[in-house]
């Protein structure tokens, strides 16, 4: 399980453009969920994500997996629980490396190189095996540099590499929001194969009011740093687009918009 506690955090505090984005924020993500996040810029979902994954520090308040206290571990260590899939195809992987090189480079998270060569060839077909499952005929291109593949094809390595180590949470950050329709279809339909074959706990920001709703089985909304909509399960799955997009109008004209 995961869990906020009292979250506080603060941008640019001290100074005449501090604003204050959670203060006193609790969630909790029960083993096994699958959560969608959506809300308007600036609603705090970005920034829920990187509190989670320690990529930005808070000013109180704890984050525990399973009752452990990770709130003051580093980046990377949490990283050994949690695999990340980012909006731009290109932060998750290494363009300039092969697709064996970043396949290696996944295989080996957290592990110790010392002077041993980082790339395993005995894995190869075990690389292999992984890639064609995709469906993209990436299991022949192992000698290929990332960068040359489409933005779909390396987005789909990607979330495969995030997985490929032994995690208890996928966190996903807007994943689909630079892709086209049909190559985003894809990725989704990778992402719920993946999700429930490992049986990953996983919270999904998107932008897609409809990938929010057919995918999961825990819906919130957030707005100025709080919940404002918590769906799970049966009351989850009666939900549609137009309630949500209701709930958006709603705000837009609370906010004067």
């Amino acid at each position: 399980m995961l869990e906020l506690r009292e979250i506080q955090k603060y941008y640019n505090p001290g100074t005449v453009n501090e604003m204050c984005l959670f203060q006193g924020f609790n969630l909790k993500v029960e083993q096994g969920q699958f959560v969608s996040v959506v809300g308007s810029n600036g609603s705090g979902k970005t920034s829920m994500l990187n509190i989670i994954c320690g990529s930005i520090p808070i000013e109180a308040g704890q984050i525990l997996i399973n009752g452990d206290d990770i709130t003051k571990k580093k980046e990377y260590i949490r990283n050994q629980k949690i695999g990340r899939v980012y909006q731009n195809p290109a932060v998750g992987t290494c363009p300039s490396m092969t697709i064996l090189e970043n396949m290696s480079l996944a295989d080996n998270k957290g592990k110790l190189y010392g002077l041993s060569l980082g790339i395993n060839r005995q894995r190869k077909e075990h690389y292999r095996e992984l890639l064609a499952q995709l469906g993209l005929g990436l299991e022949d291109k192992l000698d290929v540099k990332v960068g040359s593949l489409s933005g779909g094809q390396r987005q789909a390595m990607a979330l495969l590499m995030s997985t490929m180590t032994p995690i208890e949470f996928l966190i996903l950050d807007e994943h689909t929001a630079a892709l086209d329709p049909k190559t985003a279809q894809l990725i989704m339909e990778l992402t719920d194969k993946i999700v429930k074959e490992k049986k990953l706990t996983t919270i999904m920001v998107t932008h897609n009011l409809r990938y929010a709703v057919e995918y999961g089985n825990r819906l919130i909304m957030m707005h100025q740093g709080e919940c404002i909509i918590d769906k799970a399960g049966i009351e989850k799955e009666k939900m549609e687009t137009e309630d949500i997009l209701k709930r958006f109008n709603e705000i837009s004209i609370e906010c004067g918009n």
